[in-house]
């Protein structure tokens, strides 16, 4: 079995590759062609935590496997330890065996960033020059990574409630993005920056939104990443209403999205209105954005179709090259 670090996954797949390889992942996953189970989730009520488990298969790639992921949000302040571990396991679909094991904690944040990357792409402004990243955790700078690849972003505001994410932020994006020239800054009230970006990435664990609509200005393209329990809440009902909401996927969304079933339940937005899912925007047959002046939202709640076509490249490039480490289970 193949062994691929979080320095391998980095150096395999760059960002602008994972963006191509989720694009055609929804693709095929709205189009019928891949097979993605709703996730099972198991929570931890001690630990605060929830465990998720994500089968997936995408023939067009040859990803098939199992990704696990867990989120605890005290990890940082109980254990100093990442509030997201993660581990893709891929199965070979000719023979059904284990293939290899990859760090799932960066290729999360990877393929998230992928899957707001794409969004973008397809839902922004081409002269977005103005990001605001809501949420400076593992998840933030691969969020800006992700759409400084598809828009000439000059400038990326931070917002955390945790000051050292956010003061912490610029320097971990460079990490990512040695070349960085767009300018990093980091504020402390969303309302001074906010009626004036252009992309807004929400990244966060919050239960009620992290900001009024009135803010909100018209224009601005949002991928909403971070709710992905009924419970979670980050994007105002009212920025729902007023938005033309795409998701990865719309069973998912219905299941999972608090900031799409809340205001469902409260009667803001019908079912009607979550109109189309990414990938059917990747094959033409959904438009994108309609005009300069439409509010796009992303609702993402995460598919384990992304993480096999990132982890099924990476596992194809690093045994071209001989990267990785290979052990024996038997």
């Amino acid at each position: 079995m193949l062994v691929l670090t979080r320095r391998d996954v980095y150096e395999l797949v760059p960002m602008s590759d994972a963006i191509e390889l989720v694009k055609r992942a929804f693709r095929d996953l709205s189009g019928g062609m891949a097979h993605a189970p709703l996730r099972t989730p198991i929570e931890i009520p001690d630990a605060h935590g929830t465990t998720l488990f994500m089968p997936a298969f995408v023939p067009s790639l040859q990803g098939l496997g199992l990704k696990v992921v867990s989120v605890f949000p005290d990890n940082p302040a109980r254990y100093g330890k990442p509030t997201i571990h993660a581990a893709v396991l891929t199965v070979s679909p000719e023979t059904g065996e284990p293939n290899a094991l990859l760090d799932g904690t960066y290729l999360t944040a990877l393929r998230t960033g992928a899957a707001s990357g794409a969004a973008t792409d397809l839902l922004a402004r081409p002269d977005a020059r103005t990001l605001l990243v809501i949420g400076a955790g593992a998840q933030g700078p691969t969020q800006a990574w992700a759409v400084l690849c598809v828009r000439p972003i000059e400038t990326i505001y931070v917002f955390d409630r945790n000051s050292q994410a956010s003061e912490s932020f610029a320097d971990r994006l460079r990490e990512l993005v040695p070349d960085l020239r767009a300018r990093v800054e980091v504020v402390e009230h969303l309302e001074a920056v906010l009626p004036h970006v252009d992309v807004i990435c929400t990244a966060t664990t919050a239960r009620s939104p992290l900001f009024p609509d009135s803010l909100v200005p018209d224009g601005v393209h949002i991928n909403a990443i971070g709710a992905f329990t009924p419970e979670m809440q980050e994007i105002p009902p009212e920025t729902v209403a007023r938005a033309y909401v795409v998701v990865d996927s719309v069973p998912a969304a219905l299941a999972e999205a608090g900031d799409l079933i809340k205001p469902l339940q409260t009667g803001v937005i019908r079912e009607e209105h979550i109109r189309t899912e990414l990938g059917e925007i990747v094959a033409g047959t959904k438009p994108g954005r309609t005009s300069p002046q439409q509010i796009t939202l992303f609702k993402s709640v995460g598919n384990a179709v992304q993480d096999l076509a990132v982890a099924a490249e990476a596992v194809r490039r690093a045994l071209a090259i001989g990267r990785g480490q290979q052990v024996t289970l038997l």
